[in-house]
């Protein structure tokens, strides 16, 4: 007797970018994310690789791509930040994997499941980073923000990187290639 499936086709898509877009996008991301700050202090909060991390990462799900994307993205974003070399590229890879395993449990065409899954990512993020540079390299001067501040600092963080990410994620699936 044949077995039948209970997950939908379109759920079980990988989606593919042109290599233009695949390349550009997260460049974008990572040049903004220098630029912006600089031309208004108060755009640090964005963080902008994050989310191309995390919108790859759900439309590919691979969980290999995604964390090669994470930390590749992270690495650079490391290195254009003058943070310690591999804290964003550890955070980033680790989002990446995740995103990509989550990616095939749960329909993530749903904004509302995008909005979750950005926002607990963006948490996660500075939780790990946290760790890393704080108890990890024994970083005392945790450039983020006193700890007395940081939870609040971190869920604004967390949402201004949902609501920017949910249109990103908009104009970027339009560049999607179903495989």
């Amino acid at each position: 007797m044949p077995e039948h499936s209970y997950t939908s086709r379109r759920e079980l898509d990988q989606y593919v970018f042109h290599p233009v877009v695949t390349v550009l996008a997260p460049l974008a991301c990572l040049l903004l994310q220098v630029v912006l700050p600089r031309v208004w202090p108060r755009l640090a909060i964005l963080d902008l690789p994050l989310i191309a991390v995390v919108f790859f990462a759900i439309a590919r799900r691979n969980p290999i791509a995604g964390s090669v994307t994470g930390m590749v993205i992270g690495l650079f974003q490391d290195g254009l930040s003058g943070n310690h070399f591999g804290v964003f590229g550890i955070a980033k890879s680790i989002i990446g994997y995740m995103g990509s395993s989550i990616g095939f449990a749960m329909d993530m065409e749903n904004n509302v499941n995008r909005m979750l899954v950005t926002f607990a990512f963006s948490l996660m993020q500075s939780v790990i980073v946290f760790v890393v540079e704080r108890l990890l390299l024994g970083d005392q001067s945790f450039r983020m923000l006193p700890l007395r501040g940081f939870p609040l600092h971190e869920l604004i963080r967390a949402a201004v990187n949902t609501g920017v990410a949910l249109p990103l994620f908009v104009l970027l699936d339009r560049f999607r290639i179903r495989e």
